[in-house]
């Protein structure tokens, strides 16, 4: 799918196969090209982030994306589930070890940023995790100037 970034950048993410097979396993309907963000998924990752100084809100790359000093953090995504920021160094790991799959732009996997399918993040404790580990890797870089 492609999307309009910051800039009038274009990108393309997409859910891996290891993915799009989970959810078809589990009755999801396939997402759509177009669709809305999920807006509870948004509504919980604000709460869990309202204690969060500087946190900011932003629509782009097809969803809604939570930055914190003007660093994004993650997104409730326009192709569902969760865009998530990680520390580059801890992608792989996190992709061996957990349900997240790289996230693809422009083509491309991009360290440091996950995917994750609306499956995973269902309950408060699978959400708390991922929101805790983009939260700090989102406020352990440098404040983007506005």
């Amino acid at each position: 799918m492609l999307a309009e970034g910051v800039g009038g950048t274009r990108l393309t993410s997409s859910l891996s196969a290891r993915s799009a097979a989970r959810g078809a396993a589990c009755g999801a309907a396939p997402v759509r090209s177009g669709m809305a963000y999920d807006e509870d998924l948004a509504d919980r990752i604000r709460a869990q982030l309202s204690d969060h100084a500087s946190v900011t809100e932003r629509k782009m790359f097809g969803g809604l994306a939570f930055l914190i000093g003007g660093n994004m953090a993650i997104a409730a995504s326009g192709e569902g589930g969760a865009l998530v920021r990680v520390d580059p160094e801890q992608s792989d790991r996190l992709v061996a070890t957990t349900p997240a799959d790289e996230a693809v732009m422009r083509g491309r996997p991009m360290q440091g940023w996950l995917r994750l399918a609306s499956e995973d993040l269902r309950t408060k404790r699978q959400l708390e995790k991922w929101v805790r580990r983009s939260a700090t890797y989102a406020s352990s870089l440098p404040p983007k100037r506005k």
